[in-house]
């Protein structure tokens, strides 16, 4: 009898264990939905003037006058996520191929904590050094030299410090990846007469491929949502930039600007909302796309 009650409670605990990890698991997975349509039904108000399209692509933003067009802001951060990802994704791969494959471990080992430095740095942070540092550079060094007179805050500027940025958010998860890649490859591959370049362009590089992309993913998410250090150097002109001189107004930085202020406009919250719910969807689907892509990568590999 002690047995069989010490069994049935066994049983009645491993149900209930499981019981809460499953709802814990049904909250996650409803999180982003719930998200979604919070956003959506706060945004709701402003469907009843405006076509979904129009408030896309227009760029008439009078919130007085009831007109929100919000492609500034799109074209804004596609351009400033999409330049910044370029140059920290390309620093960031081109380092972790040394520190993985060449670098000694001593240099590694200083180097990881000064990356995890840089990673835990506020975002506040890196825009007052942007203030102080690369907008005046780009104003009195760079646009001169391209014959552009610029106040500094501008494209250029918010690129430059939103790379800098991410770069240490992206090396150390690329660190990781290469670090799971089994040493037997590499010692297989160069026992086979490979050089060291062909081994990691070959071998290594083919393996940790979904591993770099997801990585990138994540950087682009993690660059896309960015709203401190953005909104700090990039000028905040509600129009569409056309160089990286020109100054630009990304949709987090409208948020941070505006919610909680000018509240009595009409609309002007939902407008707020739509802006955020574009935010939350643009780096849903981007992932989704992302996500369908290293499926296939892995499934050919």
């Amino acid at each position: 009898m002690p047995l069989i009650t010490s069994l049935r409670g066994r049983k009645i605990n491993s149900r209930a264990h499981a019981i809460w990890m499953v709802i814990a698991l049904v909250l996650v997975l409803l999180m982003p939905l719930t998200i979604a349509i919070g956003l959506w039904v706060k945004s709701a108000p402003l469907f009843s003037e405006s076509s979904i399209i129009n408030l896309l692509f227009s760029s008439s933003w009078k919130p007085m006058s009831g007109h929100f067009g919000f492609w500034p802001f799109i074209s804004s951060s596609l351009l400033i996520t999409t330049l910044a990802i370029i140059i920290g994704g390309s620093i960031s791969f081109f380092s972790v191929i040394y520190l993985t494959q060449y670098a000694p471990k001593s240099h590694v080992k200083i180097v990881q904590p000064v990356i995890d430095i840089l990673a835990g740095i506020p975002s506040v942070v890196y825009g007052v050094w942007g203030v102080i540092a690369i907008v005046p550079w780009v104003s009195e060094t760079v646009g001169p030299m391209f014959g552009v007179q610029t106040s500094g805050y501008c494209v250029l500027s918010a690129v430059l410090v939103l790379a800098i940025m991410i770069i240490p958010f992206v090396l150390n998860i690329l660190i990781e990846i290469f670090n799971t890649i089994p040493i037997e490859l590499t010692e297989a591959s160069l026992s086979l007469g490979a050089t060291r370049w062909q081994t990691i362009k070959y071998v290594i590089l083919r393996k940790a491929f979904p591993g770099i992309i997801s990585a990138m993913v994540l950087g682009v998410a993690r660059a896309f949502g960015e709203t401190i250090a953005v909104l700090m150097v990039a000028g905040n002109v509600v129009a569409a930039p056309h160089s990286l001189f020109d100054p630009a107004y990304p949709l987090p930085a409208l948020i941070a600007n505006n919610y909680g202020e000018m509240m009595s406009i009409p609309k002007y919250d939902a407008a707020l909302m739509f802006a955020a719910l574009l935010l939350f969807l643009v780096v849903i689907v981007f992932n989704l796309f992302a996500r369908i892509l290293i499926v296939r990568l892995e499934k050919r590999q």
